[in-house]
């Protein structure tokens, strides 16, 4: 069975699974930024976020295991003193397990985060991809995200 929802307290193994499968990717392509083994958050975080109503993970999960995950932060820019008044939906990060990979589960993951946008009456979704994910760049490209602002940086050493 498939089911998308939101995550829980017990799904803190696979979605830490996911963790280093996603960092592993960055770490490939920027070593020098990006410890080995390592993971974005450690599991006391990943309860806060789970708490965090502002915060929402979806998980996407077969047969109990969770095989997808998507990280996400509500930002609320009313009352900014430089922007107009709107909530963006800001996916901070989105894995599908390296097994399950091209088989339609991250659009899938990624329709269910915009609807639930859509729903929080957000006015735009935004994410960023690192420099050198092609794949990620690809994928995103093919299901309708636009470039918005691109970082740029120079190495002082």
């Amino acid at each position: 069975m498939e089911i998308i929802r939101k995550a829980s307290i017990n799904d803190l193994d696979g979605i830490n699974n996911l963790l280093y499968q996603v960092h592993d990717i960055h770490y490939k392509i920027r070593p020098d930024l990006f410890k080995h083994g390592s993971k974005k958050y450690n599991d006391d975080e990943i309860i806060k976020i789970i708490k965090d109503e502002t915060r929402p993970i979806f998980v996407y999960v077969i047969d109990d295991k969770i095989i997808g995950y998507a990280f996400c932060i509500m930002i609320d820019n009313t009352n900014d003193p430089n922007l107009n008044d709107f909530v963006t939906l800001y996916i901070d990060d989105l894995c599908v397990d390296e097994k399950y990979r091209g088989e339609g589960i991250g659009k899938k993951l990624y329709n269910y985060v915009i609807d639930y946008a859509k729903r929080s009456g957000c006015y735009n979704e935004t994410l960023n991809v690192w420099y050198g994910n092609d794949s990620a760049m690809a994928f995103y490209e093919s299901i309708g995200l636009n470039k918005q602002k691109i970082y740029m940086e120079k190495i002082l050493k």
